[in-house]
């Protein structure tokens, strides 16, 4: 059986984007990138909303140039092997291999999927993690803590979800980034 886990880069206060909805400040450096490549590398599905798809469809092709960086072409390869699915009620057709279209996200398919899975799974991007942290099927949070704070945006954890975490990692980088991995222990019944 997979775990379903929720990674993201997000600033010191809690965002994974800015009040503009840009999120470029979080760019990781060389040896971040190639830690989160580590991660990323067991995965075997990534569940994205359309908003996180469109942001890392660039991945299908993105080694095609001598431009890229070493670690952005280990990573186009990891991001390619894996399986998508995308919810999504506005999408008609993907711009990438192994990936499926679902119209809603059903928490007992989601279930399903987990047991069937030899693989970890990944849920990407704030807003469908937080459905996913709400029906109780995330099992894991992964968290690049960036150096900086922006002051408002989108969080990177829902606001009116409480639940119980244990440390199980943490590891600091030479930039000042900060990476901390909590198995979600318990959920307590918050607004959400």
């Amino acid at each position: 059986m997979g775990k379903l886990i929720y990674g993201a880069i997000a600033s010191l206060d809690g965002y994974v984007e800015d009040r503009h909805g840009e999120f470029g400040w979080a760019r990781p450096d060389a040896e971040v990138h190639a830690f989160v490549n580590e991660l990323e590398r067991p995965l075997g599905t990534y569940l994205y909303g359309r908003r996180m798809y469109e942001t890392m469809v660039a991945w299908e092709t993105a080694d095609t140039g001598p431009e890229q960086a070493p670690v952005a072409r280990d990573y186009a390869r990891i991001w390619r092997a894996a399986e998508k699915v995308v919810y999504s009620r506005t999408m008609d057709h993907v711009h990438s291999e192994r990936t499926r279209i679902e119209q809603d996200f059903e928490p007992e398919e989601v279930r399903v999927l987990k047991a069937g899975s030899e693989r970890d799974l990944s849920v990407g991007g704030a807003t469908l993690a937080a459905e996913a942290l709400a029906a109780g099927l995330v099992d894991e949070i992964r968290l690049v803590l960036m150096p900086l704070t922006i002051g408002g945006g989108k969080p990177a954890l829902p606001r009116d979800l409480e639940l119980g975490l244990e440390l199980r990692d943490e590891r600091r980088f030479a930039a000042g980034a900060v990476y901390l991995r909590y198995r979600v222990a318990a959920r307590s019944t918050g607004k959400g």
